[in-house]
């Protein structure tokens, strides 16, 4: 009887908290009637909550009649997280408070660099992040960090096919240095999970994310939740054949798409000299060559989002990729591609989107993992 006593107590303790979570601010009255709960429940959960400086009140609300309510805020400084994107050629490293507002950020171009010259990289970022944190009371409270590959549902690092973290136990190294909690996770899950909280995705439960760099690798939101697959390995889309006779891939495999569709593809049509600068004024120049490049990576990529599409049926199909988020014509290429493929009532049903996060949305990603595991251990 105690033990249900107690598991009614928290689960009302989080059904609150989520409610001043995502409906700030709020009286305690508004959080009776949403919630169904009685007003002495909710006022002695509540001042638990204040108490432990997640919430605050920050004076009176509008009077329906009566005495003007007590407003409740969530305390979003309360805690902090960190997020990190270990690139093929970058480094992404974000500091978020509670709300997923960025607090700080630092990103570095690693020139292939070695393992030991990032971690040092990485590590010495970290500790400044934390030296500069602002006074909190629960300080930082996790890091959650991604990578371009294989991670088991361990943490473990399992193959990452364009760097050289295969089978560095990072998760035990950085939790050891910094004594906090440490999520290790899939670069593109961690960017489906950012855009879900944050960014293009909000509005779908049932989306695929598609990161396009080195690489291509998918994050799948099904059902609102994050799928992984049994051992963690879901989403290596960019590993399918889309020519049986292709070139070899560093996967073992022949004629992956990446082979065709990544950044890296692309960058290899066109002349090595072309750095972004010289793509952005070959674009606007109405460049032939370039835009003949352009419509080619788009091509590619729509031929294996008619697989993806056909295969999961989803809402949404959000493309991260700093020459889609900034150029029209690829996306337009990759809906040409749909169009003479597929269904046309799939393709009015179903909506193509470039990222609203860009570059920051693996790094959000972790960070909002982190807070997701600190606000359920709050009311666990």
């Amino acid at each position: 009887m105690i033990a249900d006593q107690n598991l009614v107590k928290k689960m009302n303790r989080r059904r609150l908290l989520q409610e001043v979570i995502h409906h700030s601010p709020i009286s305690r009255a508004s959080l009776s009637k949403t919630t169904g709960l009685n007003k002495s429940t909710v006022s002695a959960q509540i001042q638990d909550l204040v108490d432990e400086k997640f919430i605050f009140e920050i004076g009176q609300g509008q009077s329906s009649g009566g005495r003007r309510p007590v407003m409740l805020m969530f305390n979003k400084q309360a805690a902090y997280a960190i997020g990190i994107d270990i690139g093929v050629d970058d480094l992404t490293i974000l500091m978020t408070d509670l709300d997923g507002s960025i607090i700080s950020e630092k990103y570095f171009e690693l020139h292939q660099s070695s393992l030991e010259e990032t971690t040092a990289l990485l590590l010495e970022t970290i500790q400044h992040m934390i030296d500069t944190m602002p006074g909190s009371p629960y300080g930082l409270i996790g890091i959650g960090i991604c990578v371009p590959g294989l991670v088991d549902c361990s943490g473990q690092i399992i193959l990452t096919p364009n760097t050289h973290w295969n089978g560095v136990n990072l998760k035990k190294q950085i939790e050891d240095k910094f004594g906090v909690p440490v999520t290790i996770e899939n670069e593109a899950n961690a960017g489906a999970y950012g855009e879900n909280i944050y960014g293009a995705a909000k509005a779908y439960d049932n989306f695929i994310y598609v990161s396009i760099s080195t690489g291509i690798g998918l994050g799948l939101v099904l059902g609102n939740e994050l799928y992984r697959g049994i051992h963690g390995f879901s989403g290596e889309m960019g590993h399918m054949t889309i020519d049986f006779n292709g070139p070899k891939c560093n996967c073992g495999n022949r004629g992956c798409w990446e082979l065709y569709a990544s950044e890296k593809a692309f960058r290899q049509s066109l002349p090595a000299d072309w750095d972004h600068e010289e793509i952005h004024a070959r674009f606007q120049q109405n460049d032939t060559r370039l835009l003949g490049a352009l419509e080619n990576f788009g091509h590619y990529l729509g031929i294996g989002l008619v697989t993806i599409a056909n295969t999961f049926d989803p809402e949404a199909i959000i493309l991260r990729n700093p020459l889609i988020e900034s150029n029209p014509f690829v996306l337009n290429a990759v809906k040409n591609t749909l169009s003479s493929r597929m269904n046309n009532r799939f393709e009015a049903e179903c909506a193509f989107l470039p990222s609203s996060l860009g570059k920051n949305a693996p790094a959000l990603g972790a960070c909002s993992m982190m807070i997701k595991q600190f606000i359920n251990g709050i009311t666990a």
